[in-house]
């Protein structure tokens, strides 16, 4: 973990490269705090409406097969990761650091966003069923688990071994999910989420402990990680491209390219093996990260060339500090939603509730209402990032 006055060079995204003694290092991409912050500014906009009964249709998810703007979040969060993982240990092993180090800091960093997962699902900790009926799966301990399988996958290893593995895993899931139906099943299905193999391994190994709307299957669950730590690939690979040598219009270019071409790759896959969020189908993979990489090409096109940054300072505030975003959001929302306050009939409420209603349902119409408090909430989580910002906080794990 660090906090301080900077960001170290590991931890922040820089695009360099040193190939000879006294070479000038690559440039910073601003555009990558910026999609990191608009991905973090995204996940708190659709977590926290103000009721989740109105609701605009952009910010729900899909109920099972093919995709709304909210189902690009997450794994926009997991391509950026595979990003900065190669841009840091990049950074570590340009200054000499030796590879068990680099090992040991890859092993305590995704073992600490596990940690943060299950720290945040638990939370307050209290009644002690918090604990002993804890999710085991969860957001953070996806993205834990998937930076510490992509780090080690493709350290010291080519490009093309990268694609490979990455090849295998997207399309041996996909046999997986195609051609084994799981026990008490007669055939292999993605249509119905309780009967999918990935829904029988969840309730085998998981018991109980899953996500709590289905009790059957969860989004998190353990196969489908397989094609998530995919997703963290594919963004090491991006990383690797953007910190080549060419000249930033050739690098953009290409990347915008590879992601137009990942997109219509999706999107063909789709009509074999849906595009489904929840099972972090192959098709998702490849359409979200295409998409991830045309949305960076983007902002790095608007920012670095064109020079259109005041747009994305927000965003970059965001970017800066998403451990700090995450956790604390969603503390500060578990909070909201215990509290109880006296309403106005004399029934108790939430502090949540009776905000939103005190606030927002008094005089806007119940989508508006919903969607004005969760902007508010954005609103609020950027001031608090702003003071950490200029004050030179920067928690990073």
């Amino acid at each position: 973990m660090a906090s301080g006055a900077a960001v170290r060079e590991e931890d922040s995204p820089k695009v360099a490269r040193v190939t000879k003694p006294g070479a000038p290092p690559r440039e910073r991409l601003a555009a990558l705090d910026a999609f990191r912050g608009m991905t973090i500014a995204g996940m708190l906009l659709v977590n926290n409406p103000g009721t989740w009964s109105a609701i605009y249709p952009p910010l729900e998810h899909a109920p099972w097969h093919g995709w709304t703007p909210t189902d690009l979040i997450f794994p926009f969060f997991v391509f950026i990761v595979g990003v900065t993982t190669h841009l840091s240990l990049s950074a570590r092993a340009r200054r000499g650091e030796p590879p068990g180090a680099i090992t040991a800091q890859i092993v305590r960093r995704g073992l600490l966003i596990v940690a943060f997962g299950l720290l945040l699902q638990s939370f307050p900790w209290y009644p002690l069923t918090r604990i002993t009926h804890l999710r085991f799966p969860g957001v953070l301990q996806r993205i834990g688990v998937c930076y510490l399988a992509a780090a080690l996958l493709a350290r010291g290893r080519s490009t093309r071994q990268v694609v490979t593995i990455t090849a295998v895993l997207l399309f041996g899931y996909w046999a997986l999910q195609a051609l084994v139906a799981p026990p008490g099943v007669a055939a292999p299905t993605l249509d119905v989420p309780e009967n999918t193999l990935s829904a029988w391994i969840d309730r085998t190994v998981f018991g109980s402990h899953l996500w709590q709307s289905s009790k059957t299957w969860d989004p998190e669950g353990l196969l489908s990680t397989l094609p998530a730590i995919g997703t963290c690939l594919l963004g090491i690979l991006t990383g690797r491209w953007l910190a080549s040598e060419a000249p930033l219009p050739a690098r953009l270019n290409g990347l915008f390219a590879a992601g137009a071409l990942g997109m219509v790759g999706g999107l063909v896959w789709n009509w074999f093996f849906p595009i489904n969020k929840n099972l972090w189908t192959s098709s998702y993979v490849l359409f979200t990260a295409g998409m991830a990489s045309v949305a960076i090409a983007t902002c790095a096109w608007l920012i670095e060339i064109r020079g259109r940054r005041r747009w994305a300072a927000p965003l970059v505030t965001y970017g800066l500090n998403p451990m700090i975003a995450f956790v604390g959001s969603g503390a500060m929302a578990r909070v909201l939603g215990l509290v109880q306050v006296g309403g106005a009939d004399g029934q108790a409420l939430s502090l949540q509730q009776w905000i939103y209603q005190a606030g927002f349902a008094s005089w806007l119409a119940p989508r508006n209402a919903s969607l004005g408090f969760a902007v508010a909430f954005v609103v609020l989580w950027y001031a608090i990032l702003r003071v950490l910002e200029r004050r030179g906080v920067v928690f990073r794990v």
